[in-house]
């Protein structure tokens, strides 16, 4: 199971509307989990054996930057295939191929 997502604070009480702290706690937890994962600019990726397992990291993240904030705002993708492992890396690797096929012809 593959999930991405992003959680952020609103509320802060920043000038500039930072919110890379609060994010670095989110993305501690992921770190800290031992899921296969990946952080974009703009997501944290996560894969996990099962549903239970992966959101309940989503969830400690979630906690993790409710305290940089009055609200926490969540969004969240998942691609939910079982019987498939190495997904985060394999999508990316399949994609890069089907690239170079393309420029190929």
């Amino acid at each position: 199971m593959l999930i991405a997502f992003s959680v952020a604070p609103s509320g802060t009480g920043r000038e500039d509307g930072s919110v890379h702290d609060a994010v670095a706690a989110a993305v501690k937890v992921v770190r800290d989990s031992g899921l296969a994962h990946r952080t974009t600019s703009m997501f944290t990726e996560i894969e996990g054996p099962d549903w239970d397992s992966v959101m309940e990291v989503v969830k400690r993240a979630t906690e993790a930057v409710m305290p940089f904030g009055s609200r926490v705002s969540l969004v969240l993708k998942a691609d939910i295939r079982p019987g498939y492992e190495g997904e985060l890396e394999a999508k990316i690797e399949r994609l890069e191929a089907a690239i170079d096929d393309v420029a190929d012809r």
